[in-house]
């Protein structure tokens, strides 16, 4: 008996009948986190056995259990073992129970209250950023983004630079492309700049401080960043210009981070509010309303 074989034999199930024991789980769902690393292609059994560290038979075997549950498909032409949609979807249904904007509201307020400035907080929706929450200080503000729902094409303002940044290479592109034309109605916004300020905050790896578009007025603005590094919303700081000089600018950046990180790897990216943010927005004010 060779050793992937005695493997096999020593995590087989002390079950008998229709239980499943616990070397059966574990067994199916090392072969679930492979296949979660061979997509979107799929993956050949022996990939997969290898990767598990079991017998092709015994991959074999769990791959058509898994494909009688709908959790998994075979590509008829490549004969590739992959995820199904239905997997996807059934993640998808369990989503984020707190949801975006209840994930990042005591971060908000927490930032609110020790900077004394308003906070918000982006989501990207395709080519923009829209506002998702906001937490007002003192201060009198303009914003590019106005109240809680507002939105802003990618690369406008503080936030939504600061998701446009890290977004994919090839999706950055395209952006660029398509949002070129629609900023240049903001004035000092054009390619080469919106493209040197991208490459700054890359950099920096936070946006800020003042644009000069909006008179008196400046922003911080760090990136909320899933667990692959792909930004998926932003933390932004809304303020007066006098207060947000060089001394005071890293301070106001290390607490955005801080609050930033911590939130990074809560998000789900089946959440609707960073799929479709307007609606995610909707059902959270409907709750509110009922709850409140």
């Amino acid at each position: 008996m060779n050793a992937a074989a005695k493997r096999d034999t020593a995590a087989a199930p002390a079950q008998t009948g229709d239980a499943p024991g616990p070397g059966m789980l574990e067994r199916a769902f090392a072969v679930i986190r492979a296949l979660s690393q061979v997509q979107p292609d799929g993956g050949r059994v022996t990939r997969l056995a290898k990767a598990v560290g079991l017998t092709q038979g015994t991959v074999h075997r769990i791959l058509h259990a898994l494909i009688a549950e709908g959790m998994v498909e075979q590509d008829e032409s490549s004969k590739l073992y992959r995820l199904s949609v239905e997997f996807f979807a059934l993640a998808a249904q369990a989503g984020n129970p707190s949801g975006m904007r209840t994930l990042c509201r005591p971060a908000l307020l927490r930032l609110c209250a020790s900077l004394g400035d308003t906070i918000f907080l982006l989501v990207k929706s395709s080519f923009d950023a829209v506002c998702l929450d906001i937490c007002e200080g003192p201060f009198p503000i303009r914003s590019f983004t106005g109240d809680i729902g507002g939105r802003v094409a990618l690369g406008v303002g503080q936030g939504s630079l600061a998701i446009l940044a890290f977004l994919p290479e090839a999706e950055r592109e395209e952006i660029i492309r398509f949002n070129v034309p629609r900023i240049r109605g903001y004035g000092v916004l054009d390619e080469v700049y919106l493209r040197t300020e991208i490459e700054r905050v890359r950099q920096l790896g936070y946006a800020g401080r003042n644009s000069g578009v909006l008179d008196g007025m400046a922003g911080v603005a760090v990136p909320i960043l899933d667990r692959t590094g792909v930004a998926v919303a932003a933390l932004s700081v809304g303020t007066l210009a006098a207060r947000l000089g060089d001394d005071r600018l890293p301070m106001v950046v290390e607490l955005l981070r801080r609050q930033a990180d911590a939130i990074g790897p809560q998000t789900n990216p089946f959440d609707v509010a960073l799929r479709r943010p307007t609606q995610g927005l909707s059902r959270a004010m409907t709750t509110e309303r009922i709850t409140g």
